[in-house]
């Protein structure tokens, strides 16, 4: 493990736990269909549920990641679409539609998920507004071949579409849960091994067991998450037993905590620097290069994340070990112009809390080449509006490039194209567009990352986004757990076998 003077410091002048913030442990909660057996897993989440658990936003990942929600597919750890509700599937038309063929399963209120019920839900999502980041620009339609075979069309072809509905925004919920308003109640009505049973505003959620879950009873009881935006208190529940398990550790925190404990996984998550294009002052393509000019991510790897991240090289990190041979250099960059004391707002959040910090660093930087920073510091919950309103001229965000499908274009589409529904930026580029367009259109696997490749050349050359870091996952799971299921997409973390 790695140590250094001041994270050991930090951990020995933590702060102290929220009196009260995990008194209560949720053992009392019966597990569903009234079923014993198994003690209850206490997790604690950095990202509050911000869409009240909307199954088409963020608040998605979160309900896959306690194992409540599945669609017909889902990514392994090499990234390949795999069996979920669906047991198997082939492509038609050239590609312009598949049939998925589905397994006998149960919704979490007792009803049989059929193919009729899986076409509703695909459908509802593809008119969800804004749409899921899985469908940047892709209209799907589905409808039910018969009880168990569902075919889904897109307008044009699309290759990668079992690994798109692998997304846990395109999960599946029982009839009952859709209203004629669009809004989805996602507790009770789920296929996972947990169902969602209590929501307690934006601070707790209990889950209990779900008993007729097709791929056999979890063993634990049932799951009390809580979300804790202080990495401190996060790492302190798990150091005094109050939580089994802590997502997204701050590194400053690591040395305070058993080694044991401590589980690092490569990711496919940067944190980057997204300048605003539309509005403000990096509409001047000069000035954007004057800021990426100014920074270096060295200092940022090694003051802010103390070696749990490595220097950007740029969209796709190391654990894409496909990338780096395919990397060719950005083009059409604008010459660096004189800042001349230009004022710009900075902002981040303190869910992660590395990104203060880190932010701080870029502050001290572009203070040094002749802006004027303005730093804003927010929660996320409190900070996503406003970012996504381009109130700010520059965000430091971090994000997994593979979340969205694991496909490395989908998340071209939806982040930097110009009705990209993810683009922080609001960059609109025609040869971007023209780039990402044709990486879509290739099938083969090797011709769709060389095609990705050149897309992140053109993305680049902009300066719209100035990728910082590659991060490591940081998870605190206490020794007493097993089967506990970090991986690199950042969509599993409770399953059928985790336990205590």
């Amino acid at each position: 493990m790695r140590t250094s003077r001041r994270r050991l410091l930090s951990g020995l002048l933590a702060l102290p736990l929220l009196s009260g913030c995990f008194a209560s442990s949720g053992d009392d909660v019966p597990a569903s269909s009234g079923s014993a057996g198994g003690a209850r897993l206490r997790v604690a989440l950095p990202f509050a549920p911000t869409e009240n658990y909307s199954p088409y936003g963020q608040d998605a990942m979160l309900l896959s990641r306690l194992g409540v929600v599945e669609g017909l597919t889902k990514l392994d750890a090499n990234g390949t679409a795999v069996p979920a509700l669906a047991e198997s599937w082939s492509s038609e038309n050239g590609g312009r539609s598949w049939m998925f063929t589905l397994r006998d399963a149960r919704f979490q209120d007792g009803e049989a998920v059929t193919a009729k019920a899986v076409a509703a839900a695909l459908t509802a999502a593809g008119k969800a507004d804004p749409a899921p980041s899985a469908l940047s620009g892709v209209k799907l339609t589905a409808t039910a071949e018969d009880d168990k075979r569902v075919r889904v069309s897109t307008a044009q072809a699309d290759p990668v579409l079992p690994l798109r509905l692998s997304n846990p925004s395109l999960a599946v919920f029982a009839p009952k849960a859709y209203d004629k308003k669009g809004t989805v109640n996602v507790v009770g009505t789920a296929t996972g091994p947990f169902a969602l049973a209590k929501i307690d505003g934006d601070t707790e959620a209990t889950l209990n067991r779900f008993d007729d879950y097709w791929g056999g009873r979890a063993q634990a009881a049932g799951v009390t998450a809580r979300f804790v935006s202080d990495g401190t208190a996060r790492a302190n529940a798990l150091r005094t037993g109050d939580v089994d398990i802590a997502e997204s550790l701050p590194v400053a925190q690591v040395a305070s905590l058993d080694e044991d404990d401590v589980h690092e996984v490569n990711t496919a998550r940067n944190t980057s620097l997204y300048l605003n294009t539309k509005s403000g002052a990096f509409t001047d393509a000069g000035l954007r290069a004057a800021a990426r000019e100014a920074i270096d991510t060295s200092v940022i790897a090694k003051g802010a994340y103390e070696g749990y991240a490595v220097p950007a090289q740029g969209l796709y990190g190391p654990a894409l070990t496909w990338a780096a041979g395919k990397r060719t250099e950005p083009t059409g960059r604008a010459k660096a112009t004189d800042p001349e004391g230009k004022g710009i707002t900075l902002a981040t959040y303190t869910d992660r809390p590395e990104m203060p910090e880190a932010a701080q660093i870029l502050q001290q930087q572009l203070q040094k080449a002749g802006f004027k920073v303005k730093l804003e510091v927010r929660t996320y919950a409190r900070l996503e509006g406003d970012m996504l309103a381009g109130k700010f001229d520059a965000v430091v965000f971090s994000r997994n490039m593979m979340l969205d499908t694991g496909d490395p274009v989908t998340v071209l589409a939806s982040d930097y194209t110009c009705d990209g529904s993810n683009n922080l930026s609001f960059l609109c580029d025609k040869n971007v567009d023209k780039l990402v367009a044709a990486a879509q259109n290739e099938s083969d696997t090797a011709e769709r990352q060389d095609a990705a490749m050149k897309a992140e050349a053109a993305v680049l050359g902009t300066d719209s986004v100035i990728p910082l870091v590659h991060l490591k996952l940081v998870a605190g799971i206490a020794t007493t757990v097993q089967g506990a299921l970090p991986d690199p997409y950042e969509r599993t973390l409770i399953g059928t076998g985790t336990r205590r």
